[in-house]
């Protein structure tokens, strides 16, 4: 079972560094396609930013609320990225061919490229930081389990 850390410090760096990764990786996940990085590496920072909070705080203090509720949305990342694909077959072309991306107000092939990258990269990124939020969670409940036996 995780327990919460006792370190004054430990807790006061936690919560100044929370929020300066999940910064960085929506930097990551924005401009990943511009340069390294992406939806998938933007999730893993996503993820352990909130399993940061986990590990230090405890599962029930109040900022873990947000991994709890992380969870439940297993699967929006998929639908994320199967959407944007369909969008593009419905658009006449083949699937995640982002030119064929049907949105109405943007003309240019290069605009729909870019805007169908970033969704599908924003999907990948959910996916990811729900799947590591979920491994985690679910290795401190069957560790806490045993425990108790």
């Amino acid at each position: 079972m995780i327990h919460a850390h006792d370190s004054v410090i430990v807790r006061t760096m936690t919560r100044i560094l929370i929020p300066l990764i999940q910064l960085f990786a929506l930097y990551v996940l924005f401009f990943g396609q511009f340069g390294p990085g992406g939806g998938f590496a933007g999730g893993v920072m996503l993820g352990a930013s909130l399993i940061l909070g986990i590990l230090v705080f405890g599962p029930d203090a109040p900022p873990c609320r947000l991994a709890k509720k992380v969870i439940h949305g297993d699967g929006i990342g998929l639908m994320i990225f199967v959407g944007v694909g369909g969008l593009c077959l419905i658009g006449g072309g083949e699937f995640l061919n982002y030119a064929n991306l049907d949105i109405p107000g943007i003309d240019s092939d290069a605009r729909r490229r870019s805007l169908g990258i970033l969704l599908t990269q924003i999907g990948v990124a959910v996916d990811i930081a729900v799947t590591a939020i979920s491994i985690v969670i679910s290795l401190s409940l069957i560790n806490g389990e045993e425990s108790h036996d």
